[in-house]
């Protein structure tokens, strides 16, 4: 009988949801902007209207407010994920389920989207506000949401299973260094170290895996580039949180749309940067032929530029270099080393424990080109000690001492 009752409820609540959320869709007024405030008073309007007539309760009247407003103006059942402050990754798996990651473990959701419409009309919804275009001809986007978050999609005929969403959501207040050594990433020391280096203007390459913390380490560090100068940053999806940066250009790429408009890639982007007068170039993400534009900007007088990229190991990031570069241009390889080595100063990797924990496991300092190879040595590096309560200890401990010193000198740093 209780089980009846509740089936009743149930269904009462899904009836009134469609009715009002019809209703409220028919009354906006498309020859306008309207406003969410007017939206959000429209549904309360019809909920007190209404709500007798389906017998909500209280509690159901304030769920449901929440729940059509998403559906209209947010992102129907993902914004409750969306807004959450633990949540870290959220992953759609077509209509099927759901997967959310807190604090570095997954989790499958009890909710998901009840039909494919649904969760199609959220893709556009994402996509128009950044001036993307998703479909069947070009079924794969990426894209960001309004609060800085990470966005990729893949519809069909690529995904078999449905509309994938994968959100990579950033804290609401970026993470600080002083965070970071709060949670053991990384120690004082090495923090004191790198500060130097950024404001003395050694060009940083952070490299790392899939979800090891390379975005957000960058814009911790470039907190401590100084205020006084002009930075640009270039995105495929713009997510940098630089803070306190008065005289700061933010680029991003552009797709084709269905207007015509001309493809901007990152190649474009780092080239038109150099003619805007920075003092250092910020580039989000080297993934493939634009490292040749990035080591063209790295050694051309743009000393303190940031960047990162996917690899395993410091020195698998230099072997990854090499091969972007030779993506983009036909160069000698041993060409193709010579730059990187002129260009590049330092190596920060960073990695994902097996207790989920972010760290960076080692600072390289690129020496230069001998014998037709890149040489390196390790200045800082991570080496584990033990474990305890399924948390893995370790020293982050100092290697070898600087050996291109020059720069420290010329910012006035005691050597």
């Amino acid at each position: 009988m209780k089980e009846n009752n509740e089936t009743l409820k149930h269904s009462r609540y899904e009836a009134c949801r469609a009715s009002i959320t019809d209703t409220v869709r028919q009354r906006i007024d498309l020859t306008r902007e309207v406003e969410d405030d007017e939206i959000q008073d429209m549904i309360d309007a019809l909920i007190v209207q209404m709500g007798r007539k389906y017998a909500l309760s209280l509690a159901q009247r304030q769920t449901l407010g929440k729940s059509i407003f998403h559906s209209i103006r947010k992102m129907d059942v993902l914004q409750e994920l969306v807004d959450c402050d633990e949540v870290t990754e959220i992953m759609v798996n077509g209509t099927e389920n759901i997967f959310v990651e807190r604090s570095g473990h997954l989790y499958q959701w009890d909710k998901r989207f009840e039909t494919k419409e649904k969760l199609e009309n959220v893709v556009q919804q994402i996509v128009a506000k950044c001036n993307r275009v998703v479909n069947e001809a070009a079924p794969i986007a990426d894209a960001r949401l309004d609060n800085g978050s990470r966005v990729n999609i893949v519809l069909s005929p690529v995904a078999l299973n449905g509309p994938i969403i994968t959100i990579r959501r950033f804290p609401d207040h970026p993470i600080s260094m002083e965070d970071l050594i709060g949670f053991g990433s990384i120690t004082r020391e090495a923090a004191y170290f790198l500060e130097k280096l950024v404001i003395s203007g050694y060009n940083i390459f952070i490299s790392g895996g899939t979800g090891s913390g390379k975005t957000t380490f960058l814009n911790a560090l470039s907190a401590y580039i100084p205020k006084t100068e002009r930075i640009i940053t270039i995105e495929d999806s713009a997510e940098l949180q630089l803070q306190n940066i008065p005289n700061l250009v933010r680029l991003e790429t552009r797709t084709v749309n269905m207007d015509g408009a001309k493809e901007i890639n990152i190649r474009d982007l780092i080239k038109s940067s150099l003619r805007m007068r920075p003092d250092r170039i910020i580039v989000g993400e080297v993934r493939g032929s634009e490292a040749i534009d990035m080591l063209q900007a790295l050694n051309t007088g743009h000393d303190g530029s940031l960047s990162t990229g996917h690899a395993n190991s410091s020195g698998d990031m230099l072997t990854r270099l090499e091969t972007m570069v030779l993506m983009g241009m036909d160069l000698p390889l041993a060409a193709v080393r010579r730059q990187i080595a002129s260009g590049v100063d330092l190596i920060v990797h960073l990695g994902r424990l097996r207790d989920k924990s972010r760290r960076v496991l080692e600072i390289v300092e690129v020496l230069g080109f001998e014998n037709d190879e890149i040489v390196t040595h390790t200045l800082y590096q991570f080496q584990e000690t033990g474990e305890a309560d399924g948390k893995v200890l370790g020293d982050f401990t100092e290697i070898d001492a600087l050996v291109h010193r020059e720069k420290l000198c010329f910012a006035g740093f005691s050597l």
